[in-house]
């Protein structure tokens, strides 16, 4: 099938075939991401009215919508202008008027005639005693009135659409929607209870009640499952003809590791050890290896990164690591020497910083095969950049690489194998959503020797007892981190809020005591004031959020966040991780400016009350949303119409289980379940998938 099959093509079709749509209101729906009748069919009602046939108004408590037959009375039209058109009727009980503002008289004579019988719905209330509805939402002669929807559903709208119209185009969207061949596996759609497709359509754009517009109405799940399915789908396929491209085989004879473990003052945890393994058991198959490694503030991934790069230098062959930054390129340096030196093997770093001779060095090391591990920046990347047998690249912190770079990577090396680190812990459903084909490990234990952080919430209006017990602090000799609020307007007034908290703190803390950080200075600035502080030469860094990631100082105990609520819990998680690296018990004060919001108010309490990153992530979802939480547009995150990521992570979960079972027995999709599969990739527009089934 290289095509869009047939079958679909009324679905993909203008939406002026469908009743009551001009160029018009093409326009219109364009402006709700409604382009052809398959977008139509998957935006779905957001309420519903019930207009159920009543005897009476008197059945219903105004203000609210009721549908009645009535007979129709005498006409009052207006005596003063601007004063309103009343209709006077009758139901089975009591007497109400229809009220109409700037109708036309011989209108309303032709379409309510006095003597006649009509069916009314809309919204009815008191006024003096009296039922009035203004307006109604529908006039039907009685033998008409099967038209009006015992619960009508209502749904999403722009200025100049109408539920009317939304309906009429629906049900003509609806008429157009093929049975289509099941593609959910059969077992699975009987054990759910799940509809059909076009059954499960059809149920969802005729709730019988409020119940049929949960997200957990069978119609609706079987829906948001179809969405999930299609989108790790095509993570499958993609993971799986990743697989099918050869790998180098690296198996380590586990002599340098043991090396490493040996010098440690500790054990490694079980979460470590158990990542180590599931990454050598990748390394020694023949294929490549996609692997995401997730863990959190202080988890510990550098000494399994480290493991890693060791297995790949045992085998013979070379391993790189990337930073997204020089700080963080150095400090991974930093971090790794030690445990390099342990292990006997070569260790250098190659960032844009390096030139002429310095460089030209390292690069005939580097092809000579002399360099075992590179630690470096995105300048690695560069066609001058030889190795002599890369294996394995190690990028930490991913979402500062785009998958493209990620391939780039694997041009260096023959079938290099990639490990991905990120210490930002992603609840369940995103990761799947973001990260669906590379395969998971995930450190959920803290190595021992990390002490708890005391966190504790102060208003701004207490800055001066934070800055008297900070100065006894640093007279005890230990450091702090100060982090300046995030102004969103520009950089520069950022800037400006740091410089002016340094100059204040410099001036009751002393000169040469205080240093500052901001995105405004050059990197070799920035560099030189990291370095001082790291030297323990000044003891308190105001910073900009640069240092949310990876700074590491076992030294600084202490962490001020200024106007906390203006950041995120992913981000307030990330800061608060930088203390409690040493020995010395950590404090973590959250300053916020009152009055807080109670969303605010949420955050703070949830990070007072957990340093667990995975429960924070889940939290700080529900809060913002998943659009929100990674910023849609950058992070390729799909935009589902009906599933919804935060609250049916379950289910993305077993989408996926399911999508990997179905490639796994049918790896080219042209069993019966498969070409049903392949109509599904069709329908949701997952063209990234049809490319890769067509190539692969």
């Amino acid at each position: 099938m290289t095509g869009r099959p047939e079958v679909l093509f009324p679905l993909f079709a203008g939406l002026t075939q469908l009743p009551g749509v001009g160029a018009r209101t093409e326009t219109l729906l364009g402006q709700i991401g409604v382009t052809r009748p398959r977008d139509l069919l998957l935006t779905l009602p957001q309420g519903g009215v019930d207009r159920h046939r009543r005897a009476s108004i008197r059945e219903v408590v105004a203000p609210a919508v009721v549908t009645v037959e009535v007979t129709v009375g005498p006409h009052q039209p207006p005596t003063v202008k601007g004063r309103p058109y009343r209709i006077v009727v009758t139901d089975a009980e009591t007497t109400f008027q229809l009220i109409f503002f700037h109708a036309k008289g011989d209108y309303l004579q032709k379409l309510l005639p006095t003597g006649q019988r009509r069916v009314v719905s809309g919204r009815i209330e008191l006024f003096d005693g009296i039922g009035q509805m203004a307006h109604p939402d529908h006039i039907l002669p009685v033998a008409e009135a099967e038209a009006i929807p015992a619960f009508e559903p209502v749904y999403p709208l722009t200025a100049g659409l109408t539920q009317k119209l939304m309906f009429r185009a629906t049900r003509g969207a609806l008429e157009l929607a093929p049975d289509l061949a099941e593609w959910i596996d059969g077992p699975l759609l009987t054990r759910e209870g799940w509809p059909g497709w076009r059954a499960a359509l059809l149920a969802a754009h005729a709730p019988a009640a409020t119940t049929d517009l949960s997200p957990l109405a069978p119609a609706r799940v079987r829906l948001a499952y179809d969405e999930f399915f299609a989108h790790q789908l095509t993570l499958a396929l993609a993971r799986a003809r990743m697989r099918r491209k050869a790998g180098r085989v690296s198996k380590g004879s586990g002599a340098l590791q043991a090396r490493v473990l040996k010098a440690l003052p500790y054990s490694p945890t079980t979460a470590q050890t158990r990542a180590v393994a599931e990454i050598a058991g990748d390394l020694a198959a023949p294929h490549r290896m996609n692997r995401l490694l997730q863990g959190d503030v202080g988890a510990g991934k550098t000494l399994v990164a480290l493991m890693a790069l060791l297995i790949s230098a045992e085998a013979g062959g070379q391993g790189v690591m990337m930073a997204p930054t020089e700080i963080l390129a150095r400090q991974h340096l930093d971090g790794l020497r030690p445990l390099a030196a342990d292990a006997g093997v070569r260790l250098d770093i190659l960032t844009g910083r390096d030139k002429g001779r310095d460089r030209a060095a390292k690069l005939a090391a580097l092809a000579a095969g002399e360099i075992q591990i590179l630690v470096g920046t995105h300048a690695v990347f560069q066609k001058d950049v030889v190795f002599h047998d890369l294996r394995l690249a190690v990028i930490d912190e991913q979402h500062r690489f785009g998958v493209a770079q990620r391939m780039e990577l694997g041009v260096k090396g023959q079938a290099v194998d990639v490990l991905v680190m990120t210490a930002t812990p992603i609840p369940r459903s995103l990761s799947l959503a973001q990260y669906g084909e590379m395969d998971l490990s995930v450190l959920d234990e803290k190595p021992p020797g990390r002490t708890p952080v005391t966190t504790a919430l102060i208003s701004t209006d207490r800055m001066d007892e934070v800055i008297a017990k900070l100065r006894g602090a640093v007279a005890d000799g230990r450091q702090a981190y100060w982090v300046c609020p995030l102004v969103e307007e520009s950089e520069t007034v950022d800037m400006t809020a740091a410089e002016q908290r340094f100059k204040l703190l410099r001036a009751a803390l002393g000169e040469g005591v205080v240093g500052l950080v901001h995105g405004q200075m050059p990197p070799a600035e920035k560099d030189a004031a990291m370095a001082r502080f790291v030297a323990g030469r000044t003891k308190v860094l105001v910073a900009t959020t640069v240092i949310e990631v990876g700074v590491n100082v076992p030294n600084a105990s202490i962490m001020v966040i200024e106007r906390a609520e203006s950041f995120g819990l992913a981000q307030l998680h990330q800061l608060r991780g930088r203390v409690g690296r040493g020995a010395a018990a950590s404090t973590c004060l959250l300053l916020y400016q009152t009055p807080m919001s109670e969303t605010a108010q949420r955050r703070l309490a949830i990070l007072r009350e957990t340093e667990d990153g995975f429960r924070i992530a889940e939290e700080d979802l529900a809060i913002r949303g998943a659009g929100d939480m990674i910023g849609t547009a950058q992070s390729g995150l799909p935009r589902f119409r009906i599933a919804d990521l935060e609250r049916q992570a379950a289910l993305m979960a077993l989408a996926q289980s399911d999508a990997r079972k179905l490639l796994h027995d049918d790896p080219d999709l042209t069993g019966e379940r498969g070409r049903a599969a392949r109509v599904l990739l069709w329908l949701m527009e997952q063209d990234r998938a049809i490319r890769l089934i067509s190539v692969g």
